[in-house]
């Protein structure tokens, strides 16, 4: 069987008496893509820091590329690539000139570093501005430029820590096509991301963590049936109704409708019957004369997943503690 791309095993981490990470385990094929997501707190920054040997764990194990992250952090950092949330660029060199570099730092020869230059200005849309300097850029063409950066030398893994944080849709959307251009061309990919639809598009595969440890692993889909079918959700007009509507649906459905937190006219409650369940809701508001703005039937998503698994909000920028 072909090794896995990075294989963590029972890896632990404290920083005095806050422990970030605590005996986590978990694989990820050789050119697949591994979606990392987990509150403020979880462990995911600690996870990729030690991951990419920035830092040592306390014990356990991990390899990334075959490397043994505490006894050859050197082959480690010779066979990955990491980008963070910030672009590490040269303001006033042009992308161009900041290609090349990276290059002559990684040891090619300047023809060498100039030919892979033109080549990854290309394929990452940039030809155009290759002269420009990099302060004129937009965000998502430093995002483009410093990933670019990180592929002067082929890496084996790379490491994207939330790369489309701060971009617009459009800039975000760009991004996503150069991860799943990476997986094209077999590369292994670790996406921390605060944005659960990134997840849910990019990742083959997901570890959600919480308090250090991984709650739960596996597909977007099979973690979506983790927390049940379809629902119904329901919109009121008025939302100081809401209490009453509930009361009636637990009476004449005998259900357990729940009112959402961040918005107290929408309320949701399972369903089995999907269309039959719509219909009884429509009727039973309709006789007690309480204004429905909209009701439908719907799947879960990521997000349901995240809440239910961490019971946190999403949506978080970064880890605290680690």
């Amino acid at each position: 069987m072909t090794e896995p791309a990075v294989r963590v095993d029972a890896v632990t981490k404290s920083f005095g008496d806050v422990h970030a990470v605590r005996g986590i385990s978990f694989e990820v094929p050789r050119g697949s893509v591994l979606g990392i997501l987990g509150p403020n707190g979880a462990g995911k920054t600690t996870l990729v820091d030690i991951l990419c040997t920035l830092i040592t764990p306390d014990s356990g194990s991990a390899t990334v590329a075959g490397q043994d992250v505490v006894r050859n952090p050197g082959g480690v950092r010779e066979a990955i690539s990491m980008t963070g949330q910030y672009a590490a660029l040269d303001e006033t060199l042009g992308g161009r000139d900041n290609l090349i570099f990276f290059g002559r730092m990684q040891g090619l020869r300047r023809g060498a570093a100039r030919e892979r230059a033109d080549h990854l200005l290309e394929q990452f849309d940039l030809a155009e501005f290759g002269k420009r300097p990099v302060f004129s850029y937009s965000g998502g063409m430093r995002r483009r430029l410093d990933i670019a950066c990180g592929l002067v030398i082929r890496p084996e893994v790379v490491f994207l820590d939330e790369p489309t944080t701060g971009l617009d849709p459009r800039s975000r959307q760009a991004v996503w096509a150069l991860v799943e251009a990476l997986k094209a061309d077999g590369i292994t990919t670790l996406l921390t991301t605060q944005y659960l639809e990134e997840a849910d598009r990019l990742s083959d595969n997901i570890i959600v963590l919480d308090k250090g440890r991984v709650v739960a692993e596996g597909t977007a889909e099979q973690l979506k049936r983790k927390v049940g079918g379809a629902y119904c959700e329901v919109v009121l007009d008025d939302p100081s109704r809401s209490d009453e509507m509930c009361g009636l649906l637990r009476t004449r459905l005998g259900v357990d409708p729940r009112q959402t937190v961040a918005d107290e006219t929408t309320i949701t409650l399972p369903t089995t019957d999907g269309v039959e369940t719509m219909g009884a809701v429509i009727a039973i508001a309709k006789d007690a004369e309480i204004r429905l703005t909209d009701v439908g039937l719907r799947n879960p998503s990521l997000d349901d997943v995240f809440l239910t698994l961490t019971g946190s909000p999403s949506g978080t920028t970064e880890d605290a503690p680690r």
